[in-house]
């Protein structure tokens, strides 16, 4: 399997092909994933096989965003399976990589470990410092102008969002209780 020019690969298709317009769901976001991913996975402790699973996972699955914004996770696993194979991946890696890739999708429902550890990966910035920065990317991205809308939108998603691995929980839970206490002092 050639890992890394698989992720290379769409790494600079992602770089070069997606619209201008996504200031959320970029490269930027999606090498994020893969640093959040590649972290989780290490303290983890999963095998090499399954990171480099995991990792792939990370850099395809917003691919689907060069076609669509409607069910871009099934557009991403499309990709995965057109491309994947010419870098000696086999059918069932190829499977596992479209199980974490749909297990993004939201509402997240993750049914393994690296299910579990993509899914983290994709919301970590929930549980970070830079919550708010993001959260304006994706305010812009979806075109909205009303803040106090888009407050009631985030504090809702926090308030529903869990973390499903312990590590993502250790590292990200605190900080993500103390931005929903700031998203609500945001709407009194």
């Amino acid at each position: 399997m050639l890992f890394e020019q698989a992720g290379q690969f769409i790494l600079d298709k992602l770089d070069t092909e997606l619209p201008d317009t996504l200031y959320y769901h970029n490269l930027a976001h999606t090498e994020d994933v893969y640093t959040a991913a590649g972290r989780l996975g290490r303290i983890e402790n999963i095998s090499d096989i399954e990171m480099k699973l995991l990792l792939t996972a990370a850099c395809y699955h917003d691919a689907g965003y060069l076609h669509t914004i409607i069910e871009h996770e099934r557009e991403s696993c499309r990709i995965a399976k057109e491309h994947l194979p010419r870098f000696g991946f086999n059918e069932l890696e190829i499977d596992q990589i479209c199980g974490m890739i749909m297990a993004t999708r939201l509402p997240q429902t993750p049914h393994s470990k690296l299910q579990e550890l993509l899914a983290d990966a994709d919301l970590d910035y929930l549980g970070r410092e830079d919550f708010f920065e993001i959260g304006d990317k994706i305010f812009h991205e979806l075109g909205m102008s009303n803040w106090n809308e888009w407050n009631k939108i985030q504090l809702k998603f926090l308030e529903q969002h869990r973390y499903f691995t312990q590590t993502a929980l250790n590292l990200r839970g605190p900080k993500k209780q103390e931005n929903i206490g700031k998203v609500k002092a945001l709407l009194q």
